[in-house]
């Protein structure tokens, strides 16, 4: 059963951890838009993908949002409660270091189980779902590069010709004009407007043409058939496959990753690394806040802010190092955390109340 104390230090850490949660992913999601309406003002993105493709950059990034995120709310709640004397009741009372460890640990774990689905999981099929989009699109602006304005778009040996007087950035299509010679005859198409896309399974061009014209029949001959449609669709068979998403460490799934490659190894421990880092920042926070409101915060809030930069820093040069072998294969990339903790903990060490004591002891004993 949770304790009143308990219970009002989850309440005060998890409403202030949704809240910077909420502003954290605004903010992100607000730089994500605005990076994401620049790829369609250049065409690199259709407008009708803006929201699928803005949903799977957020969701990619969730799982590096919430260590911090979770420092942050655990730092700044507990300064506070320093800051009111709370903390120095708390200890009065028989409360101390640990009862918080614990309390707060009820909260960390749903926090880490959350962070581990997002980045063991979630990710690289976020990850994934990103790059096919920007294959396609890709492969689109490629393969549609000849459906200009006013050009003409041969196709097939010169059997298939087709002429666009206009096109949108939505690829819908206007004044269109078709000679199609497949198939021993001819067939002349004319349209006032249409549409374009790609079939993802085979490559091919779809052209769906409405309110027009067809002419059936040889040239120089008489025997024409001429026909009006409401929709009209002729496909133009792609010059070869549709390439295959290669593999990339970022969208494999995780149980895929192979740890004896340095590579994917480094990937896998970069995943596991978000919600072990949970835990880490945990035992971090709570030494940085100080015990008394009399000692000045600045120094700690430093610290923090320290700690804060080194974590994340530290964990790209040490994944670095074991991606390029510069450091053995047993040591991994993970150390990284213990050393963070270990040089908070000496930084904080000659102000401990144990580390007092034993000061105060030496001198009684050269007295």
């Amino acid at each position: 059963m949770l304790g009143i104390v308990d219970r009002y230090l989850l309440r005060e850490v998890m409403a202030l951890f949704l809240a910077i949660l909420l502003v954290v992913v605004l903010v992100v999601s607000s730089v994500l838009f605005l990076r994401t309406l620049e790829e369609v003002n250049v065409g690199a993105l259709s407008l009708g993908l803006v929201l699928r493709f803005l949903g799977l950059q957020v969701l990619r990034d969730s799982a590096s949002l919430l260590p911090p995120v979770f420092f942050l709310a655990v730092l700044v709640t507990l300064s506070r409660l320093s800051h009111d004397s709370e903390l120095i009741a708390l200890q009065a009372s028989g409360i101390g270091s640990r009862r918080l460890y614990r309390a707060l640990l009820l909260l960390a774990l749903p926090v880490a189980l959350l962070t581990a689905i997002l980045s063991l999981w979630l990710q690289p099929w976020a990850a994934g779902g990103i790059q096919k989009i920007r294959l396609e699109q890709k492969d689109q602006a490629t393969q549609i590069a000849g459906l200009q304005p006013g050009r003409f778009y041969v196709e097939e040996g010169g059997r298939v010709v087709v002429y666009i007087g206009a096109m949108d950035r939505q690829r819908a299509l206007g004044d269109v004009f078709i000679l199609d010679r497949r198939g021993g005859g001819s067939q002349l198409v004319v349209s006032q407007g249409g549409r374009h896309r790609l079939e993802e399974a085979t490559g091919d061009h779809l052209v769906t043409l409405t309110e027009g014209r067809r002419f059936d029949g040889e040239p120089g001959t008489g025997a024409f058939l001429i026909g009006e449609f409401e929709e009209y669709q002729i496909r133009i068979r792609a010059n070869g496959p549709v390439r295959e998403i290669g593999r990339k460490r970022t969208t494999t799934p995780t149980h895929e990753l192979r740890i004896e490659d340095r590579a994917e190894r480094t990937e896998f421990e970069h995943r596991l690394g978000a919600p072990l880092a949970i835990f880490t920042l945990l035992l971090l926070a709570v030494p940085l806040v100080n015990g008394s409101p009399r000692q000045s915060t600045s120094g700690r809030i430093l610290l923090a802010l320290l700690a804060y930069l080194c974590f994340f820093n530290l964990q790209r040069l040490a994944e670095h190092w074991l991606a390029t072998g510069v450091t053995p294969g047993w040591l991994g990339s993970l150390w990284y955390q213990a050393v963070i903790l270990l040089m908070v903990y000496f930084a904080l060490l000659p102000g401990s109340l144990w580390m007092r004591r034993l000061t105060k002891g030496l001198r009684r004993g050269a007295r």
